[in-house]
């Protein structure tokens, strides 16, 4: 599915690349594992090659999807109901935020940033939406070959309308 110098999206870490595939041992099988190198962060997260799609590993999503991300982020929906928990809420978007999928974490982060026009956002909520801002920054900065400053400077201006 990849190979060494690729690009990908892990769930909830966000850009990585792919520095080696190795063949590890482990309880006397030998797999086979990506080694990836997130990028915002430096981690180094293994993944079994025989596992990359189930646990979400994917391409750097499409430029021709950015245009309806920016769409997503524009919706001027009304605040999500505050008739949840927050505990629910919150692991709602951490669902969502763990699928890997950037439509997703789109979607938090207008939420979030439509809750935050509201209130206060709580100290998980605020964590929560500079992770998303900050998964999507990498991302559409990556997709768009673009430098994140920039992208940073869209989505605040898409949101902000």
């Amino acid at each position: 599915m990849f190979k060494i110098g690729d690009l990908a999206v892990y769930p909830a870490h966000g850009v990585g690349a792919i520095e080696s595939i190795e063949s590890r041992s482990i309880s006397g099988t030998t797999q086979r594992f990506y080694m990836i190198r997130i990028l915002e962060t430096g981690a180094t997260i293994m993944v079994p090659v025989e596992n990359a799609g189930s646990v979400g590993l994917r391409k750097v999503v499409d430029k021709k999807l950015v245009p309806r991300i920016y769409a997503i982020l524009k919706e001027k929906r009304d605040a999500p109901l505050d008739n949840q928990t927050w505990n629910r809420r919150y692991r709602e978007y951490m669902e969502k935020i763990k699928s890997g999928s950037v439509i997703e974490v789109a979607k938090v982060l207008r939420d979030l940033y439509l809750l935050k026009s509201d209130k206060d956002l709580s100290f998980g909520e605020r964590k929560m939406f500079n992770t998303a801002r900050s998964l999507l920054i990498k991302e559409l900065s990556v997709a768009k070959n673009t430098k994140e400053d920039k992208i940073e400077k869209e989505l605040d201006s898409l949101m902000d309308h």
